[in-house]
């Protein structure tokens, strides 16, 4: 990557000449190993940014000198910086796997990337999931490029007034002082730029580019002096402004976000959209293809949402990004009757009611429009997905809805401690971060209880001296007295029980469950034979009042005199917070209304390090809960906002944090190690963090995903869309003559163990090769529904088009447990995806 002149740091040592091009390396300084050397050359700087690039940028040259002579660091950056290039050029396990694949790049557009604090254009979970998605994907070798927008400020930064009020900062974000270089056409040209035509204007936005190892991130920004003022601001704030910014912001990923990669020179097979803000890009793909094959838009569309994948995140229908009709057909409408399907065709693409003039857009539903699969991020929210897209597709049962599941995983290298990462590459080697199927249980077997226990011992006490100068710099800035800034460097004890809650305050969350009853949560803070200390991170959004009082309330508790030094809020919840208190916590809370929390990472981040859950059952730790790893609230049913569930819910949690939690901690062998809490210990790690990596996840992706993606596009391309055109033709048919479809009469009999039907369809105006018969029973006690496929056996005389299908089925239930069915049987599509179509027998 060729690094523009005035964008460099001072010239590097000899000895160090790679410096700068690892300071742009975002995989690199996630890892442990690396967050040294920046902290060698100048401490201070990386403390307060952790920006390698920024801190070479601004370190004296007589310091570098001074670090360049030192032997020490001279050996360790050479060992490094050969073991960087080394696993740079080696292949990896996709290469490995899938030396001839017919992948060859997957664009990945989110709106918000969690790499680092170095490159602040993410808000929380949908972010780290994405910045640790890249990662692995690096590690894995996966071809994927990332394609985001550089935000003027980001998400805001948090501080908290005398009184508990949260307060919004937004700094600028100064890209010269950012991991990140400007995008040069050609060979060194100009300032590669995107430009969009707005109404009566047009919108010049300029490319970056981020390094991910092996991946690229690129990233759009429309704070070009080209632009008008107001254009200049869209990409100012992540998730700020009105719906008309908000709107511009997804005409530039999506569509802008795709011109990119074209322009770049890149013909992704897959297009991957994290959440539906990037849904934009499957019109730009269709519209892309439709003029390079000279073809109509339907079959355009038809062609390349067969490498289109859609991940939602989002567990209720509210949540969807919905845009007035008005608004779109303002900003897209010229675009719109450009690509030939106008204003009324674009919107009717995101309408669960394509000719309601009045339904806004809704972006997951053109992303559903537009997409060969979707996915929600752990089981259980695949299962709600199911039943929150089940509009799209009426009298599909629940379970047919076309949404899967991946569930999210964590980059275990960018949360664990260094010590946490040298027990597990002693206990388990370098491939345990990279092969998630590695057996690590007999591995860490061999790790004894004093190792596991001195691993949490040495974490915690890293927390508290973290937590200690958190809390001293808070006090200096509310202007408290020295004695009292002075006092706070005995906060806390690292051999107390340390609990970690920190998580977007949202009443949904039940941020304050814990707070239910303060005097119980007293008692047990300041317990003398037992104590326990609690972390508390978090912010609310600007615009939720409730959110904020939530926080309010732990803001003047953790301040009463009674609490203080046993429970602290730390502010400005960012990556750098997030290491520290997942690293150095005994327990990881979190207390969301099932099923409102679609996976949840935070709780994840603590396993490597060591860290147990106690959780509600809901989103990832509904299907990882064992009573060995950790404990878990809830009986795994949904209760909505019962105000006396909630009640029953917090006295639960105290139940166990009094009776389980703290006497499992404290209770001691002779040589003061808690067995039965290494114990959980031991299961945790050895269980959970293969499962709940993002190595796992981006395999899954890969191989259930992206290679049938990549394939599904490449078979409907062909041939200038040929495939694609067909399934268009067909599915017209069918939309067309579906009403002339119907059930006779249907005949059984009962024979041994055995059921045989005969069931009378009437095809009507069908080709009868694009219907199948089906017999299909609700599945008992949970079990999945029963499907039979029918056999076309003979025709029925006197009737036109009409025939007997047949099928036997074992005979352990009542035949009337069983009905028919006919569904669309278009090969090359996918249904009821791309047709949800469906006649029962009535």
């Amino acid at each position: 990557m060729p690094i523009s002149g005035s964008y460099l740091p001072p010239p590097m040592p000899k000895g160090l000449e790679e410096l700068a091009e690892l300071a742009l390396d975002l995989g690199v300084t996630s890892y442990p190993r690396a967050r040294e050397f920046w902290r060698m050359i100048d401490p201070e700087v990386w403390t307060a940014t952790r920006n390698p690039w920024l801190l070479l940028q601004t370190v004296e040259a007589r310091r570098l000198e001074d670090v360049a002579s030192d032997p020490g660091f001279g050996q360790r950056f050479s060992e490094a910086a050969r073991a960087y290039r080394e696993n740079l050029e080696a292949p990896a396990w996709f290469q490995r796997s899938y030396p001839s694949s017919p992948l060859q790049c997957v664009g990945y557009l989110s709106m918000e990337f969690g790499l680092s604090d170095a490159l602040p254009i993410y808000s929380g979970g949908l972010g780290n999931v994405a910045g640790d998605q890249l990662k692995s994907a690096s590690d894995l070798g996966v071809p994927v490029v990332g394609v985001g927008l550089l935000y003027q400020c980001g998400y805001f930064r948090q501080d908290v007034d005398a009184d508990g009020n949260q307060r919004e900062f937004y700094p600028y974000n100064d890209p010269v002082q950012l991991p990140v270089l400007p995008v040069r056409d050609g060979n060194g040209g100009e300032w590669l730029r995107i430009v969009l035509d707005l109404p009566g204007h047009r919108l010049w936005l300029r490319a970056w580019v981020a390094r991910v190892g092996r991946v690229r991130l690129y990233l759009l920004d429309s704070n070009d002096p080209m632009n008008m003022p107001a254009d200049r601001g869209i990409t100012a704030e992540l998730y700020g402004g009105n719906s008309d910014t908000r709107l511009l912001q997804e005409i530039v990923l999506g569509i802008g976000g795709w011109r990119l990669l074209g322009r770049l020179g890149m013909r992704p097979e897959v297009c991957h959209l994290n959440e539906g803000h990037a849904a934009f890009a499957v019109v730009e793909r269709a519209a892309e293809f439709m003029k390079e094959a000279q073809t109509n838009f339907d079959v355009a569309l038809a062609v390349t949402r067969g490498g289109n994948l859609f991940t939602t995140h989002t567990p209720v229908a509210a949540g969807f990004d919905r845009f007035d009709p008005g608004l779109v057909a303002h900003h897209l409408g010229r675009y719109a009757d450009r690509i030939g399907i106008g204003p009324r065709g674009l919107l009717a693409l995101g309408r669960l009611h394509p000719e309601d003039a009045t339904e806004p857009l809704n972006m997951a539903y053109l992303a559903i429009r537009g997409s060969g699969a979707i996915n929600g991020v752990s089981r259980l929210h695949g299962a709600v997905s199911r039943e929150i897209l089940s509009p799209l597709f009426p009298r599909i049962p629940i379970s047919e809805v076309p949404v899967s599941h991946v569930t999210n995983g964590v980059h275990p290298v960018s949360w664990v401690s260094s010590k946490a990462l040298e027990l597990w590459r002693s206990a388990c080697g370098e491939e345990v971060w990279t092969n998630p199927a590695g057996a690590c249980l007999e591995l860490l077997a061999n790790v004894p209880d004093e190792g596991l226990w001195g691993l949490r011992t040495e974490n915690r006490r890293e927390l508290v001296h973290y937590a200690r100068a958190r809390l001293a710099l808070a006090l200096a800035a509310r202007g408290q007295s020295n004695d009292v800034i002075a006092a706070a460097a005995h906060a806390f004890d690292p051999n107390v029980l340390t609990i970690g809650f920190a998580r977007r305050f949202a009443t949904y969350k039940r941020p304050n469950l814990l707070l239910s009853d303060r005097s119980r949560l007293l008692r047990m803070l300041t317990n003398p034979q037992r104590p326990v200390q609690l972390v508390i991170a978090g912010k609310a959004h600007p615009q939720d009042g409730p959110g904020k009082a939530l926080l309010r309330e732990w803001l003047r508790f953790v301040r009463s005199p009674e609490v203080r030094f046993r429970a602290m809020f730390i502010p400005d919840y960012d990556i750098t917070l997030a290491q520290h208190l997942v690293q150095g916590v005994d327990v990881w809370i979190n207390t969301p209304r099932r099923p409102w929390e679609a996976s949840g990472t935070s709780g994840m981040k603590v396993l490597a390090n060591g860290g147990l859950n106690l959780s509600e059952l809901d989103g990832w730790w509904a299907e990882a809960y064992e009573p060995e790893v950790g404990w878990a609230l809830g009986d795994g049913r949904a209760h909505g906002e019962d105000p006396a569930w909630d009640a029953a819910e917090a006295d639960a949690l105290y139940s166990l944090l009094e009776k389980v939690v703290i006497p499992c901690f404290y209770d001691r062998d002779e040589r003061g190690i808690p067995r039965g809490w290494v114990a959980h210990m031991r299961a945790s790690m050895s269980q959970l963090v293969p499962r709940f990596s993002t190595s796992r996840t981006v395999r899954e992706y890969t191989e259930a995903f992206y290679l049938p993606a990549a394939l599904a596009y490449r078979e409907r391309a062909a041939d200038g869309g040929k495939l694609g055109a067909r399934i268009v033709a067909e599915r017209q048919k069918l939309i067309e003559h579906w009403g002339s479809l119907h059930f006779g009469s249907v005949h059984f009999d009962s024979k041994e163990d055995r059921h045989f039907f005969r069931v009378q369809v009437y095809l009507g105006d069908l080709d009868r090769e694009l219907v199948r018969v089906e017999l299909y029973a609700e599945g008992l006690g949970g079990a999945a529904a029963e499907v039979y496929p029918m056999e076309r056996a003979e025709t029925m005389p006197g009737a036109a088009n009409a025939y007997i299908f047949t099928a036997q089925v074992p005979g352990g239930r009542a035949p009337g447990d069983y009905t028919a069915r006919a569904l669309p049987a278009l090969a090359g599509a996918r249904t009821p995806l791309e047709l949800p179509l469906i006649e029962w027998q009535r």
